[in-house]
């Protein structure tokens, strides 16, 4: 089977290509690092012509970019994702496309379902609903697969916020998964495996880490990395119950459940609390690190 991953200089992309180089698939990259660039007819000449499938491996996982430029975020969510899924639907592809936990309000009680509908409170998720939507009506052989937190973004706002030294004002209001990018790409290849057997399970899935956890919780979990904590001279971390400027885009509850991804293609979840340190070491932020920006202080 032949399989294009489409991806941009986020770490997923590079982690699922390497991945994909050891299985019997015929992989071939495509970079796009700046879609605004892109000639959206004219993406099928960037499509080899014997393509089975399309993985799009743009991971959007962060709603607060999203809210500072939604034209950015529809381009990239919806208007980039159609064009590649009408291709393959007249060419007679297959495509696989991420969506997030940022489609839901985050009202419902319960972890949410694959067949539960959207209802979006921000840009990322309008978005991302849309394209879901559209999909399902343009491409009947497609995959969807919805995801829980990306961890790498809340290393990211640790780390700065120890940087600048600032309080981090993570909420214990906002439950949600992480879900690790090396991970997801364990669990994209696992699916990939599959449909080169010939498995026709088109359809929406999601997968997200087994731990459920709150952002603030979270934000604490990630400042006491080795890489991260020192000692009480070392300038501190200091994580704040409270919800951010931003926050308003956050669904209270964020889990989802995966029951039917276990059940379709024997994939489990996986602790993210293990993939902790490696996802620090992937983010290129441990080169970064100073002496003196370690440490933790919780109010």
């Amino acid at each position: 089977m032949n399989v294009l991953v489409v991806h941009d200089n986020g770490v997923l992309g590079r982690l699922l290509l390497n991945r994909l180089n050891r299985t019997p698939l015929v992989v071939t990259p495509l970079l796009i690092s700046d879609p605004a660039h892109v000639e959206m007819s004219k993406v099928g000449q960037w499509i080899p012509a014997d393509t089975d499938v399309i993985v799009n491996a743009m991971w959007l996982t962060d709603p607060e970019p999203a809210e500072a430029d939604p034209e950015q975020t529809r381009l990239k969510a919806f208007t980039l994702p159609m064009a590649m899924a009408e291709f393959a639907a007249t060419n007679d592809m297959i495509m696989v496309q991420l969506s997030t936990s940022y489609v839901f309000d985050g009202r419902k009680q319960s972890a949410y379902l694959c067949s539960n509908p959207g209802h979006p409170i921000g840009q990322l998720g309008i978005w991302q609903w849309e394209c879901e939507q559209v999909m399902r009506t343009v491409l009947p052989r497609h995959i969807l697969l919805r995801t829980g937190w990306g961890l790498q973004r809340f290393i990211r706002k640790v780390y700065e916020s120890g940087r600048k030294g600032e309080p981090l004002r993570m909420s214990s209001r906002y439950l949600g998964q992480p879900v690790a990018a090396g991970d997801l790409a364990r669990v994209l290849s696992a699916m990939l495996m599959q449909l080169d057997c010939g498995a026709e399970v088109w359809g929406t899935y999601q997968y997200a880490g087994a731990e459920e956890i709150n952002q603030y919780d979270l934000a604490l979990a990630i400042a006491e990395l080795p890489e991260l904590d020192g000692d009480k001279h070392e300038r501190s971390i200091r994580v704040v119950d409270e919800a951010p400027a931003k926050g308003d885009v956050e669904p209270e509850n964020a889990t989802l459940g995966c029951l039917k991804i276990r059940n379709t293609f024997g994939v489990k979840q996986m602790p993210w609390r293990t993939a902790l340190s490696d996802e620090f070491a992937l983010s290129g932020l441990a080169g970064a690190l100073s002496h003196d920006l370690k440490g933790l202080k919780v109010e």
